[in-house]
């Protein structure tokens, strides 16, 4: 009961209670994927909850959010950003405009090339990318690429252009969102088919699907820049590195409510917990926010050390 409560107040979207002082209107990212979702809808209750702010989420990715900080200066959160593939982030940052404040993925994103384990198991050639374009059949003569907006679409394509999957047998398709990205994979292990493409952990698609990372050779740090940048004069072909995945708000923000920075600065989940939440949410066919609440019941013991006293104090009464 306790759980249905909560969930209903975060569909409802609750407002600030009666003894909310001293935090006015927050926006923050909401980023199109499935953890990054959890994580705003955690920090929204919190911060709405036990801060009494007014929150409002802002639909966008990592490209898109730190363009508008550059141009705007809004949202004034932005969380699982996959810094890695966005150099307007080490910009901005050296810049003054936005101020870092947490590792929000405690061990790091993986990115990469997969292919389902069984693939590998009946032709481990399929596990390195030579392999792969030398028997593009073993993986469908099908790349499924990011969508477009998302960093890693501008890696890929660019490697791509070194590569050129196509001249060697292999349709490169642009996925439109993350949901069917992630469908692709689910369908091809429901029929054992093959499947070659990008993806990323923490999520409950790798959580519950067994994938094995395709070798495309070392880690070349000037390279992965270089790809990153979609005025990329001499792309080659690189490994992703562990990706930073950070939190960060605007420099106005950090000074106008110091209290909800400190809070940002908190929230930080390791893969194994992201992954475990992702997976109960799909095989219940829960919400972001009802995986929020799925958290905030199970692990009080962490969340009440990212909070102040009064907070604290507020969220207790709430969750226990």
């Amino acid at each position: 009961m306790k759980r249905l409560l909560l969930t209903s107040a975060f569909a409802m979207g609750l407002a600030a209670p009666a003894w909310a002082e001293g935090c006015g209107d927050v926006t923050i990212t909401q980023m199109d994927w499935a953890s990054a979702n959890v994580v705003t809808s955690v920090a929204k209750f919190l911060m709405e909850q036990g801060y009494g702010c007014s929150v409002t989420t802002v639909p966008s990715s990592t490209p898109t959010a730190l363009t508008s900080v550059a141009e705007t200066g809004i949202p004034d959160i932005l969380t699982e950003l996959w810094v890695n593939t966005a150099p307007a982030y080490a910009e901005l940052v050296a810049d003054g405009k936005l101020i870092e404040l947490a590792d929000v993925l405690s061990d790091g994103g993986i990115e990469g090339w997969w292919v389902p384990q069984y693939v590998v198991d009946a032709h481990p050639e399929a596990a390195t990318l030579d392999g792969i374009l030398a028997n593009p059949g073993l993986v469908g003569r099908r790349f499924d690429n990011c969508p477009d907006g998302w960093g890693c679409r501008t890696v890929n394509d660019n490697m791509n252009r070194v590569i050129d999957m196509e001249s060697k047998g292999i349709e490169v398709f642009n996925h439109g969102s993350g949901e069917t990205l992630a469908t692709a994979i689910a369908s091809a292990y429901a029929d054992q088919k093959p499947w070659f493409g990008f993806y990323w952990a923490p999520t409950a698609i790798l959580g519950k699907y067994p994938m094995v990372q395709v070798d495309v050779g070392a880690h070349d740090a000037e390279l992965h820049n270089c790809n990153s940048s979609k005025d990329c004069a001499e792309p080659g072909v690189s490994a992703y590195p562990r990706a930073a995945v950070k939190t960060a708000a605007t420099t106005d923000f950090q000074q106008r409510e110091p209290a909800i920075a400190e809070l940002m600065s908190n929230i930080s989940f390791t893969n194994d917990q992201m992954n475990g939440v992702l997976a109960w949410m799909e095989d219940n066919n829960a919400s972001a926010e009802e995986g929020a609440v799925y958290f905030l019941t199970n692990n009080k013991d962490q969340w009440s050390g990212w909070l102040n006293d009064d907070a604290r104090a507020k969220l207790t009464a709430i969750l226990n």
